[in-house]
């Protein structure tokens, strides 16, 4: 069962095409770069992110076991996708994104938020049907190809 959100955070947006577009070559960089660190609070099943607690599903978040993501690996790839693809937030911090964005192969949209911005960490989990911004996230991935 998905958990419902009422608000959402207004200033997340995403990073326009026309500066997507001039910032290819510093987001291939930082996608070279962009670490995974995990949040117990998205893991039923802690799969092998070595979180501590392995996992401490929270009611109020969304779990990345629902787009069945169970390894780092998994969820790095799909981090770098996003930066590379421009589905980036609109804001930064020390040089890093606020936010990613990307979309599973099963057609499901993650947020990742930046947790450590001196050695550009995420962690990431679904996004809910019920945010705005989850159907613009597939329309600029599917654009992206």
């Amino acid at each position: 069962m998905k958990p419902r959100y009422r608000h959402f955070n207004s200033k997340r947006r995403l990073l326009g095409e026309a500066d997507v577009v001039s910032a290819v070559l510093r987001l291939s960089e930082l996608a070279d770069r962009v670490s995974y660190g995990g949040n117990p609070e998205h893991k039923k099943n802690p799969g092998d992110f070595g979180l501590t607690p392995p996992s401490d599903p929270r009611q109020a978040k969304s779990l990345c076991d629902v787009a069945h993501i169970f390894s780092r690996k998994e969820a790095l790839d799909l981090l770098r996708q996003g930066i590379t693809k421009g589905l980036v937030s609109d804001r930064e911090e020390q040089g890093w994104p606020k936010n990613v964005w990307s979309v599973t192969n099963d057609g499901i949209p993650l947020e990742a938020q930046l947790e450590n911005a001196q050695i550009g960490c995420y962690h990431g989990y679904p996004m809910p049907d019920s945010d705005p911004l989850a159907s613009e996230v597939i329309f600029r991935w599917r654009q992206h190809g």
